[in-house]
């Protein structure tokens, strides 16, 4: 169940040719050891590559489709693209751009982001682990992990070749190779793979053109060593890059937006007022009243519009090397999105004897990009500005960032009797670079502001232990041990830091300005009751922390903008969030295996929720005279809590169902936000619900499939998906929220041997709903409502595409 080609990989083989998936034969390594899905005692999706084809899955907004659960969040940062993605699960939505509760894995080692996992062609399976898995992946698995498994190479001679063809431009080439370099020894595997696709919306600014435009091109290697039949070594290498347009994004308005005549450009759809805070914090301030949008998102009552024009003034900018974090020769050379991600990790793994086999990973991570958008969003070419050289209002805004990051790990996998589990150490050592800026005069390198690098280094020594009391009854006691060592550095050039966090003066190129180290224990305990081969239950309780982090890029701010973060509560170091979950859950098959089940219950309890504090100030050493900034400050504490359940349904022959739901609630204790309470004068939120995440979703599909009458080995499917996603706040007190959404795809194919030909059509009704909101700004060039809230930033989705594509085995 997917966008069709909206975004990358996950490519898999011809649904025509692939068998109905057996549920029940599904292994997982959720613990870091093999089990039966139907068996292991954690709340586990497992998509195998059959199926993966069978629902049309290439991308992470398609397994978030077909995931309830799970919500992809991609206007984190006020703008809707492919930079600052968001792995929400069960509603644990992080509210800082460049925080995440759900760790990545490609192999069971750490990737970067969202966008080295997206790029994985032709996987072998995808694991969704929901829960605190701290245990057992350490940092940032929250809310839950996502690993994808790779094919290993045969000795066997094998390819295959993908081509499809689909409206606006959507084209895909993909291909695969693999075979002996040295018998059973030594064998490789390699990938390529290159899509594109034009934006589903027309730009009605000047130039036109389209709005959602994406490219990537990705290639992986795989090599297996296989020196004895108990060793052996893999090595796999992704290098990918990704090249966007302008997001297909717009705002809804609190305030008309007026050309130099008066005339509207874009009209207010406000619909209520608040009696907001002058400054946000109670017990100071003054009250003022600000126009919002309540309920539920309407629709755009202008067109959709950017200024997005790639003029020489903006090349020219682009291409200079002071004050950036990305080299130019890597960077984006006009409005859109460049990324380029590097990942490598080798697995060694060594069957000692029967009973006891260890396991060594390494995994290296280098990810650059940037992206240039259109601050105002909007097509205001009729506003004019003699101040900016196109001579009429405009607010071009880069934003780069720049990540490093090693990891290894050892364990041991062991089994004697009754006991059976797993022991280990990992290590993981991060760097990260951001900075940008930009504004409405002349495009100066002074515009820019980098920061210096921001470094973390976490060490773990972890455990699992299953003891089976009976043949029906297990407990398991697993656990963590970890110690997080962050550090805050001045740029290479060396910083003069203005007073506020720090004192005032000149530090030197890698100096490092401050450091904290954390040491915490995240214990997870089970017990699981075989009641039958065919029905288990279990329970669990689990604790779990999300490292801190450094507001590391604010200290090269002025001393206005480090005072007006210091008062809102923005420290330079902040405290680890922390978890407490407990979950129960059941697993079965009935009707001779025809019907499979899961179903689980968990409520979890947020600490220290880490929020994003967006700040804006008059800033006279600033070249525009205001600097937009964001901070972040452990404000929250929230429950969660909800029931997930899935199932698949062999009817007969000819028919399979199967369908999945979750119900993911959340009840906010507590929460500061200086921006929320600016505009609605709200302190307390006490009772709200979590943004940017759906309590209810579901998803449903039925397979229709079989044998080609009187054709030798030939197949044929037709499958229908229907997935639905509750709507969305913007912020946490839950006033402005999108509709909910729901999608349907059609997909339908035949195949005679190696060959499959296939066709589909992705949000078959043309559904317009927004996928994603923000709270943002009204933009103009009197900059009137730049201070509090003014409007909202929606995500626009992919409308309809059809296409068509054939696969060739080998």
């Amino acid at each position: 169940m997917a966008l069709g080609v909206a975004t990358p990989a996950l490519a898999a083989e011809p649904a025509a040719a692939a068998p109905v998936e057996d549920a029940g034969t599904i292994t997982v390594t959720a613990r870091k050891r093999s089990e039966d899905i139907l068996k292991v005692p954690v709340t586990v999706t497992a998509l195998t590559a059959e199926t993966l084809a069978q629902k049309g899955v290439v991308s992470m907004s398609g397994l978030a489709q077909s995931t309830p659960g799970i919500n992809i969040n991609d206007n984190s940062s006020g703008h809707a693209d492919r930079s600052f993605q968001q792995i929400v699960i069960r509603g644990f939505t992080p509210s800082t751009t460049l925080a995440t509760t759900t760790s990545m894995f490609i192999d069971g080692v750490a990737v970067a982001s969202p966008s080295a996992i997206m790029s994985v062609s032709d996987p072998k399976q995808v694991e969704v682990v929901k829960g605190p898995q701290s245990a057992y992946y350490g940092r940032n698995t929250f809310a839950g992990a996502i690993n994808i498994s790779t094919k290993d190479p045969t000795s066997e001679w094998h390819g295959n070749l993908l081509g499809m063809v689909g409206t606006r431009d959507n084209y895909r080439l993909q291909g695969a190779i693999e075979g002996p370099i040295f018998g059973d020894v030594l064998t490789f595997r390699i990938t390529g793979d290159r899509w594109a696709k034009s934006g589903s919306w027309n730009n009605a600014a000047p130039g036109g053109g389209t709005l959602g435009d994406q490219k990537s091109t990705i290639g992986t290697a795989t090599l297996l060593f296989k020196p004895a039949h108990n060793f052996s070594i893999k090595l796999f290498g992704l290098m990918s890059e990704d090249r966007d347009g302008a997001p297909a994004q717009a705002r809804l308005y609190a305030y008309d937006i007026k050309s130099s005549s008066g005339a509207v450009i874009a009209p207010s759809q406000s619909n209520c007022s608040f009696q907001g805070n002058s400054r946000g914090v109670a017990g100071q301030g003054t009250a003022v009243t600000n126009a919002y949008i309540c309920g539920v998102t309407p629709k755009l009552a202008y067109p959709v519009s950017a200024n997005v024009a790639n003029t020489d003034a903006i090349r020219s900018w682009l291409s200079s090397p002071t004050n950036r974090i990305v080299s130019p020769s890597e960077g984006v050379d006009g409005y859109g999105l460049r990324r380029i991600s590097h990942h490598a990790h080798a697995n060694a793994e060594w069957v000692i004897n029967p009973n006891i086999t260890a396991a060594v990973l390494a995994g290296y991570n280098r990810e650059v990009w940037s992206t240039l958008i259109d601050l105002d969003g909007l097509d205001t070419s009729s506003i004019a500005y003699p101040a900016n050289p196109k001579g009429y209002w405009d607010f071009p805004y880069l934003i780069e960032r720049k990540t490093n990051d090693w990891s290894m790990e050892g364990r041991v996998n062991y089994k004697f009797g009754r006991l059976r589990g797993v022991a280990g150490v990992s290590y993981l050592k991060a760097q990260q670079f951001q900075g940008g800026g930009g504004g409405f005069t002349a495009l100066t390198s002074a515009l820019l502001s980098p920061g210096g690098k921001a470094e973390s280094r976490t060490t773990g020594l972890f455990f699992g232990a299953t003891y089976d009391f009976t043949d029906k009854l297990s407990a398991s006691v697993e656990g963590r041990y970890q110690i997080d060592w962050l550090g805050a550095f001045t740029r290479p050039s060396g910083q003069t830091l203005q007073a506020g966090y720090l004192p005032a003066g000149t530090y030197a190129g890698g100096s490092l300005l401050a450091s904290a180290k954390y040491n915490n224990f995240t214990p997870r305990a089970i017990i699981n009751y075989q009641f039958n081969p065919s029905f288990m239950a279990y329970a669990s309780w689990a604790k779990g922390v999300n490292p801190a982090q450094f507001n590391t890029a604010i200290l090269s701010t002025s001393t206005a903008i480090q005072n007006a973060a210091i008062a809102a509560g923005g420290e330079l170091s902040i405290k680890p969030e922390k978890i407490t979950n407990y979950e129960v859950g059941v697993k079965g098959k009935v009707l001779n295996g025809a019907l499979r089940y899961t179903a689980a219950a968990y409520y979890a309890q947020w600490r220290d929720q880490i929020n994003a504090i967006s700040i804006i100030v008059n800033d006279p050493t600033s070249a525009t005279g205001t600097s937009f900034q964001n901070v972040s400050a452990n404000t929250g504490n929230v429950d969660l809590y909800g029931i997930e359940g899935d199932f698949s349904f062999k009817v007969n022959d000819l028919i399979t169902l199967d369908g999945a739901g979750a119900i993911n609630a959340s009840d906010i204790k507590q929460f500061r936000s200086t921006t929320v309470s600016q505009l609605t004068g709200i302190f307390d939120f006490s009772g709200k619900e979590m943004k940017n995440t759906s309590k209810y979703s579901a998803n449903l599909g039925a397979l229709l499939h079989g044998d080609l009458p009187s054709v030798d080995d030939g197949k044929w499917f037709a499958r229908l998906d229907w997935s639905y996603k509750s709507g969305q706040w913007s912020n946490e007190a839950n006033i402005l929220r999108t509709p909910d959404r729901h999608i349907f795809n059609l997909r339908g194919g035949v195949s005679k041997g190696n060959v499959a030909v296939e066709a589909f059509v992705n949000n078959l009704f043309n559904n317009h709903t927004y996928t994603s909101i923000g709270d943002n700004y009204a933009i103009d060039n009197t900059l009137a409502h730049f201070g509090f809230y003014s409007a909202a930033v929606m995500g626009l989705p992919e409308l309809r595409t059809v296409g068509v594509q054939v696969k060739v085995k080998m």
